[in-house]
């Protein structure tokens, strides 16, 4: 099993940059496909990035992030980070983190071990 830990979060004005980070704990990190979802007041909560377990590759689920926000991965500290530049008010919702030890890290179904979950906030 897989603890994870998200930190991070916070309120900040529309334009700003936050980074998110996700500490782990418990078995392999580097064995698992690590990714960011986020869940937004009223709203179902949806898929918006992830990186391969080598750190080779990365995928942005969420056409609106695109550009925006970058996933990353730290295998020797066990820490897999989102950095979020020029945040939107929609970008407001809680973050969580997520572990996939499937063969695939695009399928949000097989994403299995989850953290808490941060709050970012954007006003406007």
């Amino acid at each position: 099993q897989v603890q994870l830990v998200e930190s991070g979060g916070g309120l900040v004005q529309a334009g700003s940059s936050l980074r998110l980070s996700c500490s782990a704990s418990g078995r392999t990190f580097s064995n698992y496909h690590m990714g960011w979802f986020r869940q937004a007041p009223g709203k179902e909560r949806e898929f918006v990035a992830a990186i391969h377990w080598g750190g080779v590759s990365t995928y942005y689920a969420v056409d609106s992030v695109k550009g925006r926000f970058a996933i990353s991965r730290d295998n020797a500290k066990n820490m897999v980070y989102l950095q979020m530049n020029s945040l939107k008010p929609e970008d407001t919702a809680v973050y969580y983190c997520a572990a996939n030890a499937g063969l695939y890290y695009t399928i949000y179904a097989d994403y299995e071990y989850w953290g808490r979950g941060t709050q970012v906030t954007v006003s406007s």
